[in-house]
């Protein structure tokens, strides 16, 4: 019997994983596909964007300090509208922290994330296997899964879900989801720019949606495009420098010339939320839960709250011998989220409905709200904690505490 069992090893689950490994909780995760080390970084690796909440989060979890020699550091965003005047300019240095927030290579993070989990027995992997059903009884939830072309069932007091936007456990346990579909692709890859990032990142809206340069290591940006779904086929199909030539158009010349594009990838953008987070002995979290749009790049980010705040109402359930399942708790968790996914959600949906068009009037009222934040304080400060995810409660991790019963 499982205390905690945990389905789906991306970077939420297995950061959650991860967090828990202090609070003598028997834990076990399952994953479908093998677990591997990360080959050496290449130009082509995708990146994620972690916000300085999320930092300090790492930083609770006592990975922090393996992590930051392979970020780089935003010090600086700027935002802008194409053909309007009117900018806003964000700095480390106006909210007093080391950085606004962390680019990192998926593979970097991934392979400190399973360093992690395969140091010791504290938590059992169950890699690969793939959930067919879940049962659950007033005690606990069964989990029937198939390893190897075995078939097995596994108990566990509480059923984490985390196995992403197609989540197959969620669908078992008849957790319904709204979605809203945007018809709009993101396109993404790394590039070069002939001047130094200096770590600044770049959000870029555009009548198609958003851009977004992100300052990578060794001097590269990596880039989110967001394209109409009907053109986005048109774009991949393009050599490289003709590529290049039409990303130019698009963002200008701030960087100078964009001299070099690895590897595109393209992924369909949707808002998707599920219809509640609990399902008796089950909760769902992170993509599983909630799936954004990547403007201003709050997705993994918000997951990393859900595992803050999942982690800390643990904690207090292994320090007084608690049920990890019991009702009140995961009542507690649903209740505490529900704030951070309104305002994120909103928050998000908001951008995309207001910088996806080219309706004139609308494109001055924009550049009028551009520079009004760029000079009221007040809500730059608003603007910046939100991208920081400091605006609502913060559990233990989120402020950079640990864990440990």
């Amino acid at each position: 019997m499982f205390d905690v069992l945990i389905v789906g090893g991306g970077m939420v689950g297995a950061s959650l994983a991860v967090a828990l490994k202090p609070l003598k909780l028997k834990i076990g995760l399952i994953e479908a596909f093998n677990f591997g080390v990360a080959e050496q970084p290449s130009y082509d690796d995708r990146s994620i964007a972690l916000s300085y909440g999320s930092s300090r989060i790492y930083q609770g979890m006592g990975l922090w300090h393996k992590l930051k020699n392979g970020v780089e550091n935003i010090q600086y965003i700027h935002i802008s509208d194409r053909g309007h005047f009117g900018a806003t300019r964000l700095a480390a240095t106006q909210e007093h922290v080391p950085a606004l927030g962390y680019v990192v290579e998926s593979r970097v993070l991934g392979k400190l994330l399973y360093d992690e989990l395969s140091a010791d027995n504290t938590i059992e992997l169950l890699v690969p296997a793939k959930v067919f059903g879940v049962e659950q009884t007033a005690d606990y939830a069964q989990v029937s899964l198939e390893r190897a072309g075995v078939v097995d069932t596994v108990q566990t007091r509480l059923l984490v879900v985390s196995d992403g936007v197609n989540s197959t456990v969620r669908d078992l346990l008849g957790i319904a989801t709204t979605r809203r579909e945007y018809h709009q692709t993101a396109l993404i890859a790394n590039v070069t720019t002939a001047e130094q990032h200096r770590h600044t990142a770049y959000e870029r809206f555009t009548p198609n949606g958003p851009l977004a340069l992100l300052p990578l290591t060794e001097g590269r940006y990596s880039l989110v495009w967001t394209h109409r779904d009907e053109e986005v086929a048109a774009t991949m199909a393009l050599d490289d420098a003709a590529f290049l030539r039409k990303l130019q158009a698009e963002f200008g010349y701030r960087q100078g010339v964009f001299t070099k594009v690895g590897q595109r990838a393209t992924y369909p953008l949707v808002l998707q939320k599920s219809v509640g987070e609990v399902a008796g002995r089950a909760v769902v979290i992170g993509n599983s839960s909630h799936a954004l749009h990547p403007v201003a790049g709050q997705g993994l980010n918000l997951g990393l709250r859900d595992v803050a705040t999942l982690a800390d109402l643990l904690a207090d359930a292994a320090r007084t011998g608690a049920d990890c399942g019991d009702a009140d708790l995961l009542a507690d968790y649903a209740q505490r989220r529900q704030p951070d996914y309104a305002a994120v959600l909103q928050y998000t949906d908001t951008l995309v409905r207001i910088f996806s068009n080219d309706f004139a009037p609308l494109g001055h009222a924009r550049a009028g709200g551009l520079l009004a934040v760029d000079r009221v304080p007040w809500l730059r400060h608003w603007i910046t904690r939100q991208s920081m995810g400091l605006r609502h409660r913060q559990a233990r991790l989120s402020r950079g505490l640990g864990l440990a019963v």
